[in-house]
């Protein structure tokens, strides 16, 4: 390996301050053509115990320290990640695949995360509430759940962990993360600026471990971690949620989505097509609130098509360190997976525009299909892959059957100018985040998060640390008594 990752190349799991070497390994690859880039320590289920327990130890020491102070950790955190922006965003494009500007641009909004709630961390508000009778006071005091455990997707290995975890650092309680085996070298390098942050041993704990199940049994099923987080498939969110029950543990879910974007007659078509591109082609359509379902009004179906399609056909693909706008999908089963549903589509009745000539390996080519209908893989499955898929409504009325003919509901967006109709087709939209002539939408000052399959909870914002604190309430009486 050539090149030069400033000590933040880490091949072991982080626990109690202290990384973790096995004989067991195994192997982490460049997305985009195969080369080995790390042989990574395989934890498992002893380390996975030892990580919580540690957690569950550091938990009075590190709650009890001032929200200021862990403030300052915080604030250390994030200084070291924009620091190392550049080492951590070509550690990110090399074990993930997605192009270096969006890898760089994925550190700082994980980095603006734990801005965000190092000053979040000195705002959790407690209550004094009108009591109910004289000589009486209600008082509603947040404290934090307690150890915190997480399982992160490859699709984001830097944010997903970040937003996270900065939540539940600064809410007071302790973190366990185990980050997809795909992608772990980006969580480990977090764990050594944490380290150089100097936030305590055993506040911040990585798991790197190829059993996935294995690993999810103990964080789930621990009478020791109280709350459970978990970023990716609706399938699996299903499994972590019911383990967890067993225990009663807080439980928040960042699941699938089917995202729609919808452009309607008065849509200005230039920034709705910058929208879509946007929107649709950031890590090669790999993210859960990427637009997968593309609603058009009739009217203006063919003039955004064109326009669309003169932006998609100046993409370029290729590895993400050579000034490319799409590099590889996670895999080439991955990129099978989109293919097939291009293949089942077309021969329902969908046409390609664009694309679609696909002959194996993790590249996909950017592609558009047209004359999609709502029993097509393209329209009522989640596609994850670089994949338009056009589908031409009559009125408003019909936008919206069929943008809440889902059953997830993550994100959603639409271009329309009447202030009406604005307001209309927000209320009508089925999804925890609607973007309104705008193909971003996610930032650490908003919440994140779905409704129906999509899960619950949110990340990020005001609201972020709801999720990782108890409420507490307190009735103290006797207040007018005087001896």
């Amino acid at each position: 390996m050539t090149h030069d990752f400033q000590g933040l190349l880490k091949q072991g799991s982080y626990i109690n301050g202290q990384w973790h070497q096995s004989a067991r390994q195994f192997v982490v690859t460049d997305k985009a053509n195969g080369e080995v880039l790390a042989r990574v320590a395989d934890a498992g289920v002893g380390e996975t115990e030892a990580a919580i327990d540690a957690a569950y130890q550091a938990f009075d020491g590190w709650r009890n320290l001032t929200a200021n102070q862990r403030s300052q950790y915080l604030q250390r955190w994030y200084q070291l990640m924009m620091a190392h922006q550049d080492t951590l965003g070509l550690l990110l494009t090399l074990e993930q695949g997605k192009p270096l500007a969006e890898a760089k641009g994925e550190i700082a909004y994980g980095a603006g995360f734990m801005q965000w709630f190092a000053e979040e961390a000195k705002r959790a508000y407690g209550d004094i509430i009108p009591a109910a009778a004289s000589g009486q006071q209600i008082q509603v005091v947040k404290s934090p759940v307690g150890v915190v455990a997480a399982i992160t997707p490859w699709n984001f290995p830097n944010a997903m962990i970040a937003r996270k975890a900065a939540a539940a650092l600064s809410a007071g309680c302790t973190f366990v993360v185990r980050p997809a085996a795909q992608t772990p070298l980006s969580a480990l390098a977090m764990a050594e600026l944490a380290e150089q942050a100097g936030i305590p041993a055993g506040v911040f704990n990585v798991i790197a471990g190829e059993d996935a199940a294995e690993i999810g049994k103990v964080l789930t099923g621990s009478t020791k971690v109280a709350k459970f987080s978990f970023t990716g498939s609706t399938r699996i969110g299903k499994i972590l949620t019911a383990a967890c029950a067993t225990t009663i543990k807080r439980v928040s879910m960042e699941l699938g989505g089917n995202a729609p974007f919808l452009v309607f007659d008065d849509a200005d078509l230039d920034a709705a097509v910058k929208g879509a591109m946007a929107s649709k082609f950031r890590n090669a359509g790999q993210t859960c609130v990427c637009a997968n379902r593309f609603l058009l009004q009739a009217s203006i179906a063919q003039a955004f098509t064109d326009k669309l399609l003169n932006e998609v056909k100046a993409l370029k693909v290729g590895h993400g360190t050579d000034n490319v706008q799409i590099g590889p999908l996670i895999s080439a089963k991955a990129a099978e997976d989109v293919h097939q549903k291009v293949i089942q589509s077309v021969a329902m009745g969908a046409k390609v525009l664009l694309g679609g000539d696909y002959d194996g390996g993790a590249f996909y080519p950017p592609t558009v299909v047209s004359a999609v209908t709502p029993d097509m893989p393209l329209f009522n499955q989640e596609i994850f892959g670089p994949v338009v898929a056009i589908c031409e409504f009559s009125d408003e009325q019909q936008a919206m059957a069929l943008a809440n003919q889902t059953e997830y509901g993550l994100a959603s967006y639409f271009y329309a100018r009447d202030i009406g109709r604005v307001q209309r087709v927000a209320d009508a939209l089925q999804f925890g985040m609607v973007g309104i002539n705008e193909g971003i939408i996610s930032n650490p000052a908003a919440p994140f998060g779905g409704v129906k399959q999509s899960g619950y909870g949110r990340e990020g914002s005001m609201y972020g640390l709801d999720d990782y604190m108890n409420i507490q309430y307190r009735c103290l009486g006797g207040l007018n008594r005087v001896d």
